[in-house]
């Protein structure tokens, strides 16, 4: 009877430790932080493709340099103003998979309509 008792307790042990485990390194994935600093200026944003793996935590630092631009990310519902010269600080996990494109959200001139780029999350599986 204590053999079975011991056992069952090592097993229990084990699971439990393997879980916390699991938790511990689902958790640093998702506390990782990629910062990206980003221009926004006449028809353009640099980067213009923006690449993360999925689980991450973004950190999009925007600066518009010559008038006042927005940047919309519709995927993952995203429009922010940025004023000339001030740096916008936009904050989000990245928990779809996918390519989401993004655009100025201000009239900023007759080129507004090619100021765009793309938000590549790769999957976290890697596939």
């Amino acid at each position: 009877m204590n053999r079975v008792i011991t056992t069952l307790l090592q097993c229990c042990l084990c699971l439990t430790c393997a879980a916390l485990f699991a938790g511990a390194s689902a958790a640093g994935a998702a506390s990782k932080t990629v910062v990206i600093h980003m221009t926004a200026k006449r028809y353009e944003f640099n980067p213009s493709v923006i690449n993360v793996k999925q689980g991450e935590h973004v950190r999009l630092i925007v600066t518009a340099l010559d008038r006042t631009h927005g940047i919309k990310i519709p995927g993952y519902g995203i429009n922010r103003r940025l004023n000339k010269g001030a740096p916008v600080t936009i904050e989000f996990t990245a928990n779809k998979a996918g390519t989401f494109p993004f655009h100025c959200s201000v009239w900023c001139g007759f080129g507004h309509r090619r100021m765009k780029g793309k938000l590549i999350v790769k999957p976290a599986n890697g596939g």
